[in-house]
């Protein structure tokens, strides 16, 4: 696996060097009136499955014909599926082919900062932004164009109007969980209780049907309920790495010091035993949230939006009475922080021979409502329809397979243009918004672009033990959890975690000085 990270690396390099120099290094720095005479075709690039059903093609011809008038330009999509998407998706960035204009991405989670580091990313003037997309620039406040800069220069358009939560926990069942004698589950260890419970009284459900690609949620989700840890984004996927709420300056990992992992992992090994999941849970491959849709398990583990859009509308349907709750990791200490404003956010690609026209077309599909409500929820009347509150709806005898649009459009929703959806439980997303409202802190860090060049091979070596070692401890297959958690962490330290966090420490003190 390491050979190929390095192989990987290297061709993106050589493919960006040589993008680079056949563009000729051109940047975003100037600004006048575009040259609209010309029909051109701007490429947005997202990830996600390309749809087979027709009917994002159908919208798209709505939506062009809209885009012809207003700006002479027409969209298509490019998808980079989920399989291997962020190899997929670094490398056809690294191609620079001028193949795609408008870019989705995220600094969490897709390499934002990364790419603008490579050159993949076209730097945006002030005067390129408030020419060709004046709507977006005057509704982005000036902190928020400043989240988006590198060296002084922005390179992103951030998703900062869309009130979203995306912090992970447990979905249960209320009813179950006031069979059992609680009142909701608050804790890890009402949870416990909970699935005490199910397995006691319900011996035909699996209380967690869980498998092992869930475990790093559910290990700093311990974590963060049982600390003020906040991980910081876009160093691990692991979330390895923090602060304490109570000292946002110094960095640590509460995987290699702090006692919470070795009580987790002491939790683990009781559930284990318990029969909270199946036996081989790591090789389990089944569909837990099809299960909990049957009643065939009692828990599901995501985060707050999945809860009131999705799960907790169909669990109503399926299996009425059940009122699912949801149990957020941190719940315990009041401990949550707001995502990034680059958790979703749209750059442009260095290679693009458009960029001024992407720029107008990334303005409409933001801010003009009839292309929002377009590329966000279709056709009306074929994909939607509006109830007389103004929700959305479906029409009748619409299905996901056969009329259902894909546009993985999560790098410019706009609240003031969207349209509620009927089915979502928005009184639970209200009441969870308010509690969340109360006690978040943002996220402190969305400005540092963490440099890792001189950490791969650590980070690499590390990311070795974690998958050798995790998964085991989140799903208590250890005979002594104490023991393995000291050998998980003299691992860790022969993989070179000291020299990591010595090195982030050594960032972390730049940023926090300059903002002196």
């Amino acid at each position: 696996m390491k050979k190929i990270k390095c192989v990987f690396a290297a061709s993106v390099s050589a493919l960006l060097i040589a993008g680079l120099a056949a563009c000729g290094g051109k940047s975003g720095t100037s600004a006048g009136k575009a040259d609209t005479s010309k029909h051109v075709v701007v490429t947005y690039m997202t990830t996600g499955n390309k749809p087979t059903n027709g009917a994002t093609e159908e919208m798209l011809k709505k939506l062009n014909a809209i885009l012809t008038e207003k700006v002479n330009a027409e969209l298509r999509i490019y998808y980079i599926p989920w399989t291997d998407y962020l190899t997929n998706y670094n490398l056809t960035l690294a191609q620079m082919d001028g193949s795609v204009d408008l870019v989705g991405t995220a600094s969490d989670w897709l390499d934002a900062w990364k790419n603008v580091k490579t050159g993949a990313f076209l730097p945006l003037s002030e005067d390129m932004l408030k020419e060709y997309a004046p709507k977006t620039w005057a509704g982005v406040p000036k902190e928020h164009w400043d989240m988006c800069k590198s060296n002084g220069q922005i390179y992103l358009m951030p998703e900062d109007n869309y009130a979203q939560w995306i912090n992970h926990g447990f979905m249960y069942r209320g009813d179950w969980a006031k069979a059992a004698g609680l009142n909701g589950v608050h804790s890890w260890e009402d949870l416990t209780k909970y699935f005490e419970y199910v397995r006691k009284s319900k011996p035909d459900v699996i209380p967690w049907d869980s498998d092992a690609a869930s475990s790093t949620y559910h290990g700093e989700g311990y974590i963060s309920s049982k600390s003020n840890y906040i991980p910081l984004d876009g160093i691990s996927s692991y979330l390895m790495f923090g602060v304490r709420r109570s000292n946002l300056k110094k960095l640590y990992s509460p995987f290699l010091e702090g006692n919470e992992l070795v009580e987790y992992a002491k939790l683990m090994k009781q559930w284990d035993s318990m029969g909270v999941w199946k036996k081989d849970v790591l090789n389990n491959t089944s569909d837990n949230r099809s299960e909990f849709y049957l009643g065939q398990t009692s828990a599901d583990q995501h985060h707050t939006q999945t809860w009131y859009t999705t799960v907790r509308p169909e669990m109503d349907k399926r299996q009425p009475g059940s009122d699912v709750g949801f149990f957020w990791f941190g719940e315990e200490q009041g401990n949550v922080t707001t995502m990034t404003i680059t958790h979703g956010a749209m750059a442009l690609s260095a290679a693009s021979k458009n960029p001024e026209r992407a720029l107008m077309v990334y303005d409409l599909l933001r801010n003009d409502k009839e292309c929002y409500d377009l590329f966000n929820y279709g056709i009306e009347g074929k994909q939607y329809v509006l109830t007389k509150d103004g929700y959305r709806d479906r029409p009748e005898g619409y299905t996901e397979d056969k009329d259902g649009i894909v546009t993985d459009y999560w790098w410019g929703r706009n609240d003031n243009l969207e349209i509620r959806d009927v089915h979502a439980a928005w009184d639970k997303f209200d009441e969870i918004s308010k509690i969340y409202d109360k006690v978040k802190i943002d996220y402190p860090y969305g400005q540092i672009v963490w440099d890792v060049d001189n950490i791969n091979t650590e980070l690499a070596n590390i990311s070795d033990v974690w998958a050798n070692y995790m998964a085991r401890i989140c799903y208590g297959k250890v005979n002594d959890p104490a023991a393995y958690v000291a050998e998980f962490r003299s691992a860790l330290k022969k993989a070179g975690i000291d020299i990591v966090i010595a090195e982030l420490q050594r960032q972390l003190d730049e940023f926090n000085a300059q903002k002196q």
